[in-house]
Formats: C-alpha cells, structure tokens, sequence
C-alpha cells in the first residue's frame, strides 16, 4: 500500500505554468490600476480645487469612459504593431525555407548546437522537425515565437477597456458612498485597498510574489493621487 501510493503522485501530478496568461494578465493588470489609479487622482484633484460634489462625479465618469476608450485604443495599435512584425519575420522565413532549405537546415542546427546539443544529434532533430514543421520550428527556436506569448490585438484591447472601467468604477462607488466631509478620505482609502487587492490578484493569477507586487502597485498610486491632490490645491487656490 505505501509502495502504490508513493508511485501515485508521479502519475497524477501535473506542472502548472502560466506563461500562457501572460498577454491578457498583462493587459488587465494594467488596465484595473490604471482605471483606479487616474480616476481616483483625477477625483481627487478637482475636489482638492473646493469643485462641488456632483464636478467630482462628472471628471470621475468622463475618465471612466475616456481611460477606457484610450487603453483599448492603445493596446489594440501597439499589439497590432507587434503582430505585424511578427507575420512580417514569418513571412520572411517562409520565402528563405522556400528558396534556401539548406541553409535554413544549417541555422536551425547551429542554434541546437549553441544550446549544448551534440553536433550530431543536433543535425537529426534540427531535419526531423524540418520535415514535420519546418516554418514552426524556426518561428520557435530561432524568432523566439511561442503560441502562449503570440500578439493578440482584440483580446489586448477587451481586456484592457474592461478592466479599466472596473477599476475607474471604485472610486465613482466611492464617492456616492461617502458623507461630502470624509469624501477625500474615502477615496484614498477605498483606492488603495483596491489597488492592494489587485496586486496581490495579479500576482497570484500570474504566480509571482504577492508582497512585492502589493507594495509596488499601493505605493506608485498613493504618489500619484498625492500629486494630483497638491496640483489641485495650488491650481484651486490661484
């Protein structure tokens, strides 16, 4: 019985890696932090000017939409530029397989080579996977393209849009929720818990450590709302 269940575990263990989610975890990070992060500061500055309650709101839900627009905007060009570079370094290796196997051959068994496998075995994997998938196999190995990190535009831009507006809409909920003498307090506080909780979400979907990443996201937020704060003030009191 001890022997089986010692042999157990090798059967059913599994690795678990995340690489996979690294371009939409990326996206959504950023799109949350930055939603809580320049909507909060936004809120906070114009209060900080002496503007009225429902000024507050209406900067807060105009960042809201606007932030999101922009993140989509943004992600959708820049993945579409990786994407872009991407199909053109394909496209560039399809016509050298086309028109320069041979050398093709050689280069893929020079980067196996490179990496510690024996010359000669090299030049039996470098042709079995020539002939299984030639254009795979050097999007892999010599372009350093994986499927997991492939440039996704839309789903970048989704992700992005989405988690911005969730992250913009703490510190609006804030806001309504707070009495009008505490609404400054309120909203640094819900904001940084927000943004703590989104580190260590992040850090825990992306299997990094969740400390570091906590820290990072509360205290580049907690500056940036206290800038936003003192510009407002000075700019209130002209």
């Amino acid at each position: 019985m001890e022997t089986r269940a010692r042999r157990r575990p090798s059967h059913f263990l599994r690795e678990r890696h995340r690489g996979h989610r690294a371009g939409w975890l990326r996206a959504a990070v950023l799109g949350a932090d930055d939603g809580i992060v320049s909507t909060a500061s936004l809120m906070l500055g114009v209060a900080a000017a002496q503007a009225s309650r429902s000024a507050v709101l209406i900067a807060g839900l105009a960042g809201l939409f606007a932030g999101a627009m922009a993140m989509a905007t943004g992600e959708f060009v820049s993945v579409s530029s990786q994407r872009d570079t991407e199909h053109a370094d394909l496209t560039r290796e399809r016509w050298e397989l086309a028109n320069r196997p041979q050398a093709e051959l050689d280069e893929l068994v020079t980067i196996y080579v490179k990496r510690g496998v024996d010359p000669t075995l090299a030049t039996t994997v470098a042709s079995q996977l020539m002939r299984h998938d030639a254009l795979g196999a050097h999007a892999r190995d010599e372009l350093g393209f994986v499927e997991a990190t492939a440039a996704r535009p839309v789903q970048a831009a989704g992700a992005s849009a989405a988690s911005f507006a969730a992250g913009a809409a703490v510190p609006l909920l804030a806001l309504l929720a707070a009495p009008a003498a505490a609404r400054a307090t309120v909203l640094v506080i819900t904001a940084l818990i927000a943004l703590a909780v989104l580190g260590g979400v992040g850090a825990r979907v992306g299997g990094a450590p969740g400390r570091r990443a906590v820290v990072r996201v509360v205290v580049g937020g907690g500056l940036a709302m206290a800038i936003t704060t003192l510009v407002g003030r000075l700019v209130g009191s002209v």
